[in-house]
């Protein structure tokens, strides 16, 4: 009797993946445990294994679709075992990829029909045009200009993978966070020249955390409560071509450089190869973004719940300062402390960015 498969919960809330490549053919024999597609979510991409051993007689969705947890996966002809329990919903048709809606059908717009039927003409989308009109109304001369502006653009890329889930998650925190952000600069001129600045940034938050711990810590909104965390487990941003990943540096306080950075070493590369385990993704209390490997000297990131704060450090730059009454050049590492500002107070972020300064100031 056919039976089918569904894909599974894949942990932190993910409510769906894209499918990035069937492992198995429709007809195929397949034993238990043997994978049968690869798919990506915003964390990694991952191998769907058989729950089971039996004949593949329907696989669903196709490179590139979007599939719901608790959809249909494939479906077994013959031979298929006991379920193991890690379906989760009731079985149903896997849903066909988002489409985006057609020109001219936008929802709440003020247009006249005249004007739906020139930007169907045009392939203008009127969720994209600015109206000029009275009450902001769309007239033919927005629809006439946006299709200009089409004409010299790339081609709509819908956003896939990492990059649609970061969209989503920043979405997600812009609407729940009350973020604040204070700034300050610290002056690493007796740095050496082999000085590992990751490390450093990641060890002086663990001391800073010690010092003021409202800032490593959890909010829960919907109950009103705040989670103080004693192990400082930092989140490191991540910049890669498809998007932003975030592995986490387990328990930074209480490990060495050369750990730290052996570990760091290897989550930045499995991240590169999208082969992180996402356990490796999970439950950081606080965030480190070092941008300034790029470029940039102060920033208002973006605090992703339940974390309530996360630290930026821009471009480190040689700058004019007054030290002991004299003017000197020395090495400047500016940062930036973005904090959720319903459960931490102003105060404990200035004491907070105090002790990260003073922290990395020491030779």
């Amino acid at each position: 009797m056919p039976r089918q498969f569904t894909l599974p919960d894949l942990g932190e809330g993910l409510e769906e993946a894209e499918i990035v490549a069937w492992l198995v053919n429709e007809g195929d024999h397949v034993v238990a445990n043997q994978p049968l597609v690869s798919v990506e979510t915003d964390k990694a991409v991952v191998e769907i294994p058989s729950p089971w051993s039996g004949t593949i007689a329907r696989r669903f969705g196709a490179k590139g679709d979007l599939i719901k947890v608790g959809a249909a996966l494939v479906e077994y002809s013959e031979g298929a075992g006991a379920d193991t329990g890690t379906i989760v919903g009731e079985v149903k048709l896997s849903e066909p990829a988002r489409e985006v809606e057609a020109p001219g059908r936008a929802k709440g717009l003020q247009v006249l029909p005249a004007i739906r039927a020139l930007a169907r003409k045009l392939d203008v989308d009127l969720n994209l045009v600015q109206g000029s009109g009275a009450s902001g109304m769309i007239t033919r001369a927005d629809v006439e200009r946006a299709a200009r502006s089409l004409t010299e653009a790339g081609p709509a890329e819908p956003l896939k993978g990492m990059r649609r889930a970061m969209a989503q998650r920043m979405a997600l925190a812009h609407a729940q966070v009350v973020p604040t952000t204070v700034i300050d600069e610290a002056d690493i001129d007796a740095w050496s020249k082999e000085t590992d600045i990751t490390i450093r940034l990641a060890q002086a938050i663990a001391a800073a955390c010690k010092a003021e711990p409202s800032l490593n810590a959890w909010y829960n909104a919907e109950a009103g409560e705040r989670r103080l965390l004693s192990r400082v487990d930092a989140g490191i941003a991540v910049d890669l071509e498809g998007g932003l990943l975030v592995p986490v540096l387990r328990n930074v306080g209480e490990r060495d450089s050369a750990d730290l950075r052996t570990g760091l070493n290897r989550m930045r590369a499995d991240a590169a190869a999208r082969s992180i385990p996402p356990e490796e993704l999970r439950g950081a209390t606080i965030t480190l973004s070092n941008f300034g490997m790029i470029g940039g000297r102060f920033a208002s990131l973006v605090v992703v719940p339940p974390q309530v704060a996360i630290i930026g450090a821009g471009r480190a730059e040689r700058r004019v300062v007054v030290n002991n009454d004299q003017q000197v050049i020395h090495r400047m590492l500016p940062l930036s402390l973005t904090f959720d500002h319903r459960a931490v107070t102003g105060g404990e972020a200035a004491r907070f960015l105090a002790t990260l300064k003073s922290s990395l100031e020491k030779p």
